[in-house]
């Protein structure tokens, strides 16, 4: 990859209900989750809540990011995860990337 890392954002929903669930999850990720997101070039992955809301951010830096995510889905480490995370969220913007809890957002303005 050259140059700078690709940035992505996204935005989802925590259930009410389900959000201190969700925070616990995230205060122990299991490493084979993390190993594989280094694995597949994504870096600096953080999430930030505020209240019911989402927002998730990384920046990637290999040289096939669809690749990369379709190796995510496969892992089994990954789909594990997923049984335990997405109960707890909710779809709150437009359907943007159909079947996504998580919908991608536009960059506006980052710094030079």
């Amino acid at each position: 990859m050259s140059g700078e890392p690709q940035r992505y954002a996204f935005v989802v929903g925590v259930r009410p209900e389900k959000r201190e669930e969700y925070l616990e999850l995230h205060r122990k990720v299991w490493p084979g989750v993390e190993a594989k997101m280094t694995e597949c070039n994504l870096r600096n992955y953080t999430i930030y809540i505020f209240g019911d809301i989402l927002f998730a951010h990384y920046e990637y830096i290999g040289d096939d990011h669809e690749a990369d995510l379709r190796r995510i889905a496969e892992d089994p480490v990954s789909q594990e995860w997923w049984t335990h995370t997405d109960p707890c969220q909710v779809r709150i913007a437009e359907e943007r990337d159909p079947g996504s809890l998580w919908q991608p957002l536009d960059e506006v303005y980052r710094q030079p």
